[in-house]
């Protein structure tokens, strides 16, 4: 049919309602409404649509009550009243109306127009669900899982959850999937999770295509395929879905897919414009490497304090290097003090030792050993190789800590036992903590039993 025939084919049908609509047919003013509320054959008005739908609610047409009550909710066509929303919706509900009793089930959890009560709102879905609507299904679904109005059940959520994904509800698809992953209710299955975030993701939903990409790059329920991996997440990055862009970000600039470090850095950025925080710590690590954009330091510091402001430790250490060695920014050794001390007191290893570092040679903090030790001992007894090391520095010549030649060889036993022994740039072990060795445990138990009877009270 042509779009010339179709528009005369609409603006017959809005003759034929228009006329009976005056006499007063509720049917006609019904769907009249319809046609000037979606553009239909008509230009829409929102006005128009209110006036039509609301004579066919007055005579108590329960569809027109339910759509009039979605119109006073949004503001469509008059200002928004949630309280007029909730009369029409309790109107048509009590006739019966799925879709309405579902509408002021929500009104009901969310306290609009009514006061907040899960329990009432359990009570609409229930009516809605019992009448076979999806959306109601899942919803009730949610109840059950998160104890809205009702006792947590996973196997009822699970139940109503699979009743709306098999009529194709996307929402309740994910949910499924979700309860699959974390093993809520049934055993743990990633084939069954990947089964159903599959369906949801084939009908657009970001979440489930994010968590399908995961699945592939992970190897959870299905062989990993890096290749479609970067696919699914890149679906669901150009909807907006944070975690997404983060994630392929992070796949690109591993070298997955086309290993484009260019692509990888625009991801970060565009993630890190959304506020997540560790795409603005890889945003600056990815400028200050000059990875994907040539090396450009103030965009490093830039994106750095962003993620470090919002109290990520690895940023929160990084801008303490930015700072203690000048780099995007002025060179300012206290500065740099007080974010490895942020960046310390959440645990960061790296942040510790190299606080440590300060309080031993008086940079941006008063020289201070015994602070030194502590923050040394902090970060080694986390197996931080140059905090062990360094340790063993400070108790083999007795500064901080009471002298101790056997226990200072079990440090630096310690820090050149780790695998590989070797140290980034910026302080943080490549390798995993390190033992030491068979000596290097032997020694540590000897040491930690004399400290233990040193320690012990006199009889």
């Amino acid at each position: 049919m042509s779009r010339q025939n179709a528009a005369r084919e609409g603006y017959d049908v809005f003759l034929w309602f228009h006329p009976a609509a005056v006499r007063g047919n509720p049917y006609a003013q019904f769907n009249l409404g319809l046609l000037y509320k979606q553009g239909l054959a008509v230009e829409r008005d929102d006005a128009y649509a209110l006036k039509w739908i609301g004579r066919a609610a007055e005579k108590g047409l329960a569809a027109a009550q339910n759509h009039l009550g979605a119109m006073y909710s949004k503001g469509q066509g008059a200002p928004r009243s949630d309280d007029l929303a909730a009369w029409w919706f309790a109107r048509a509900a009590g006739q019966g109306d799925p879709s309405a009793q579902q509408n002021l089930g929500l009104l009901y959890r969310k306290g609009r127009g009514v006061p907040q009560s899960h329990d009432v709102a359990f009570g609409w879905f229930y009516r809605a669900a019992e009448q076979g609507l999806a959306s109601a299904e899942h919803l009730l679904g949610e109840c059950y899982a998160q104890g809205l109005g009702v006792p947590v059940s996973h196997p009822l959520a699970m139940a109503w959850f699979r009743k709306a994904a098999r009529q194709g509800h996307m929402g309740a698809q994910r949910s499924l999937a979700l309860m699959y992953r974390r093993g809520d209710g049934v055993e743990a299955d990633d084939a069954q999770a990947l089964c159903w975030f599959r369906q949801a993701a084939s009908q657009g939903d970001p979440v489930s295509q994010r968590f399908l990409g995961l699945a592939y790059a992970q190897g959870q329920g299905v062989a990993a395929d890096p290749a479609r991996a970067v696919a699914w997440l890149e679906r669901a990055a150009v909807r907006d879905d944070t975690e997404a862009q983060y994630a392929l970000a992070t796949l690109l600039a591993a070298g997955h897919g086309s290993g484009d470090d260019e692509r990888a850095l625009s991801w970060f950025v565009r993630a890190a414009g959304r506020g997540h925080v560790q795409a603005q710590y890889c945003a600056g690590v990815m400028y200050s490497l000059g990875r994907g954009a040539a090396r450009d330091p103030e965009r490093a510091h830039e994106w750095t304090l962003r993620a470090a402001e919002q109290g990520a430790p690895n940023a929160q250490f990084s801008l303490g290097v930015m700072f203690a060695r000048g780099e995007g920014v002025a060179r300012d050794e206290a500065r740099a003090a007080e974010w490895y001390l942020r960046a310390a007191r959440q645990g960061d290893a790296s942040a510790q030792n190299n606080l440590g570092v300060l309080y031993a040679n008086g940079q941006g903090v008063p020289h201070d050993d015994t602070l030194a030790t502590y923050w040394y001992r902090q970060a080694a007894e986390q197996g931080h190789a140059l905090a062990q090391y360094n340790l063993g520095g400070m108790v083999g010549s007795g500064r901080g800590a009471e002298r101790d030649p056997l226990r200072a060889y079990m440090w630096m036993l310690l820090a050149a036992g780790q695998d590989g022994g070797a140290v980034c740039k910026e302080g943080r072990g490549v390798g995993k903590p390190g033992t030491g060795g068979q000596w290097a445990r032997a020694l540590a138990s000897r040491v930690q039993a004399g400290r233990l009877r040193r320690e012990a009270p006199d009889q």
